[in-house]
């Protein structure tokens, strides 16, 4: 795994800069999604690791699906992929992507996990409080777990709050094992 991340950087790096100076953050980062979806796709994936198909083969088919809807520097980044035979770093690639344009973004992902459906005001604090701890605008995906019996619990990067009741529970619990 950490040779996957090591290998991805330096095309992750490269086509931030180039969207950077472009002002494409978001086409880049759309077209990158688009290209994961694409290369994890079963069939797809069988014919690029089919090694009776060549790269140019494998490039035309990948183009091909994409067709007009990236750009032509993204088909030249999908050229040099498969020239090298790095197209399985594709969604590593878009993983380092994603999280250079948010930090150049000065923002930050948080998964916030509640008891019961937030009300707006509730979220609306909620992410003033975190935006107030980590100086950075939150993205925040809320799902609900009634498993928690009440309160949430965040994640932010590898910063997780815990202020749920079960959470509470599971320390008192581990407190008075000790």
């Amino acid at each position: 795994m950490a040779e996957i991340v090591t290998v991805a950087r330096p095309y992750a790096e490269a086509v931030f800069k180039l969207a950077k100076e472009q002002n494409q953050l978001t086409a880049w980062d759309d077209a990158l999604r688009l290209l994961v979806a694409v290369v994890q796709d079963a069939s797809i994936a069988g014919i690029i690791g089919n090694p009776n198909v060549s790269g140019p083969q494998v490039e035309s088919l990948l183009l091909d699906i994409v067709g007009d809807k990236v750009s032509s520097e993204v088909k030249n980044f999908v050229q040099v992929l498969v020239e090298n035979k790095r197209l399985v770093l594709v969604p590593e690639i878009a993983q380092q992507f994603a999280e250079l344009k948010l930090k150049a973004e000065h923002s930050v992902d948080a998964s916030i996990v509640s008891a019961y459906p937030l009300t707006d005001a509730q979220l609306g604090e909620l992410n003033a409080q975190l935006v107030k701890r980590f100086d950075r605008q939150i993205r925040a995906q809320v799902t609900v777990d009634p498993e928690l019996l009440g309160g949430v619990k965040i994640t932010v990067g590898d910063v997780v709050i815990d202020a749920s009741v079960r959470g509470k529970l599971q320390a008192m619990a581990y407190g008075l094992k000790s």
